[in-house]
């Protein structure tokens, strides 16, 4: 059986040493896949770096809404040429946060237009952070569909079933992280069981949002078993089955053969 992490933070500024054993535990846990998220500069070319040694790994390239105050143009340029250099999977993580302040929002509306337009031109899926702006996210990325095409991963996605529902409509892939482990979250199971098999996604947003039992612990990839697991159950389908189709679905946005 294969799992695919579609959405984690891989690099020595989160697990320092740890990092080899990190990746060796996730392989013996039958991971296939890995995409190694961006979220400024530095860790962008940081997870470039990574997935050109080692096979599976996939890198994204962004700022994240919550980092975009601090970014001066010069950063920004270093993920454009990143992005352009045929290195990366992926544009992002980027999107919006409105349960944080700490970036204004016109200047996190403003990143998040040049992530969407650098996907568009350059034919690459699009990650998106949508804490509590879900609404504002399909509004705009419903905005950017009338330019042209764009491939969307909505990560941990924790909306409602009709958010969830305009988000398919839109052509987005879901991703679903530990949250939906949580006893209290019977009701995003329920949004999660309702997602067509072909749009569905894992992830572990390592090191964070640790699933049901290991909540309170560092996460990593090879926790990915436990919302796979959960989601299994929620919907009703062998394990194997929705691991098959979630690795499938990750293959399909970030390692078709202009991906990688």
């Amino acid at each position: 059986m294969e799992l695919f992490d579609s959405h984690c933070h891989l690099d020595p500024m989160r697990y320092g040493d740890e990092l080899p054993a990190v990746i060796a535990r996730a392989r013996h846990a039958g991971l296939a896949g890995m995409v190694v998220i961006g979220t400024r500069a530095t860790d962008s070319e940081a997870a470039a770096a990574l997935a050109a040694v080692e096979p599976g790994l996939f890198a994204t390239a962004g700022i994240h809404p919550n980092d975009v105050h601090e970014a001066d143009a010069t950063e920004w340029d270093r993920v454009a040429r990143l992005a352009a250099s045929g290195r990366v999977a992926g544009i992002g993580e980027t999107g919006l946060d409105w349960y944080r302040d700490a970036a204004p929002r016109e200047l996190q509306r403003e990143f998040f237009d040049r992530h969407v337009r650098l996907a568009q031109r350059l034919g690459l899926p699009l990650v998106v952070h949508t804490r509590e702006s879900v609404r504002d996210v399909l509004d705009a990325i419903r905005g950017a569909l009338a330019r042209g095409p764009l491939v969307t991963v909505l990560h941990a996605f924790t909306g409602t079933a009709a958010e969830a529902a305009e988000a398919l409509e839109l052509g987005c892939w879901l991703g679903f992280a530990g949250m939906v482990t949580f006893r209290s979250s019977g009701t995003l199971r329920e949004v999660a069981a309702r997602v067509p098999e072909d749009r569905l996604l894992i992830e572990t947003d390592s090191p964070f949002l640790s699933p049901e039992p290991l909540r309170g612990r560092r996460n990593e990839p090879a926790h990915v078993i436990h919302t796979a697991r959960c989601l299994a159950i929620a919907r009703g389908v062998a394990l194997e089955v929705l691991a098959a189709a979630t690795t499938a679905n990750a293959r399909r946005v970030f390692g078709g053969p202009t991906r990688h």
